[in-house]
């Protein structure tokens, strides 16, 4: 699933692709590099991150999801698009628009996909956007989260969703610890996954915070607390191919990437074809 912020916030690439042609051209650039995905947002849900308006956000999104769906370069290879929203009118104007999937962060609009006929990926997050990176805590950061998501995928199969995605949330409302927890139980998320009916289970860690920390790593190798001031975005690559090859080997069926070229070489090595 490649990565496709057409907004001018996002942590990593916000203003890149907040621009039709600059979006549709690195969406298709995306989808030519191998993405079996086209994830369009236009709302960031980085930490401290502001709603934008359902009006701002379709205007944002729907351009962008029209023209890829029916471009020729997505077409001839099968790739889908997604729409990362919460908002149930935004989800439903994508889907006509030509999209598929709706990633969904909120884990709230199944009702949504059963509507429409899409599929829907339920992520974990604890809090909201603007708070989620406050104060998060946890009993047991594992059991919780899996517990969530797989009620999530209950109700969305029992609301007639055929395709149900978990995401565990790396990142929303998660310390350091709590993400390296996360992924280092995946292969328990994905047989649970499994047991479930789920679709598969989808990972993000691309260029996230904790992958920051964890490179500004002291002269002995350690990490810093969670106050270290990161390494930037552009120099998370080798955590973000680390951790997606570590969800692969766990039996995760799909991850999202902003660095999609270097990702699907992962693939190749790590998916589910080796």
């Amino acid at each position: 699933m490649g990565v496709l912020n057409v907004t001018p916030d996002s942590f990593s690439d916000g203003g890149l692709y907040d621009t039709f042609d600059h979006a549709l051209a690195h969406g298709v650039a995306m989808a030519t590099e191998g993405a079996d995905v086209i994830d369009v947002g236009g709302e960031s849900s980085r930490p401290g991150a502001e709603p934008v308006p359902t009006a701002v956000e379709l205007e944002r999104v729907i351009p962008v999801i029209d023209a890829l769906a029916t471009a020729p370069e997505l077409t001839s290879r099968g790739v889908r698009i997604s729409v990362d929203t919460t908002k149930p009118v935004v989800a439903t104007a994508a889907v006509a628009a030509g999209a598929t999937l709706i990633n969904d962060i909120t884990a709230s609009l199944y009702e949504v996909a059963a509507t429409t006929g899409a599929g829907w990926v339920a992520m974990h997050m604890q809090g909201e956007p603007r708070t989620m990176q406050d104060h998060p805590h946890y009993d047991d950061v594992v059991d919780e989260v899996t517990a969530f998501v797989l009620e999530r995928a209950r109700l969305a199969h029992d609301a007639g969703v055929e395709e149900v995605w978990i995401d565990p949330g790396i990142g929303f409302g998660k310390t350091v610890d709590h993400n390296l927890s996360l992924l280092r139980h995946l292969g328990d998320l994905v047989a649970a996954a499994d047991d479930a009916d789920c679709a598969g289970v989808v990972v993000g860690t691309s260029r996230k915070r904790f992958l920051g920390v964890l490179a500004a790593a002291d002269s002995t190798g350690t990490p810093g607390p969670e106050t270290t001031i990161p390494a930037p975005p552009v120099d998370r690559l080798p955590g973000s191919i680390a951790t997606a090859a570590a969800a692969l080997v766990a039996g995760t069926r799909m991850v999202r990437v902003h660095d999609v070229a270097a990702t699907v070489q992962l693939t190749r090595l790590y998916g589910p074809a080796a």
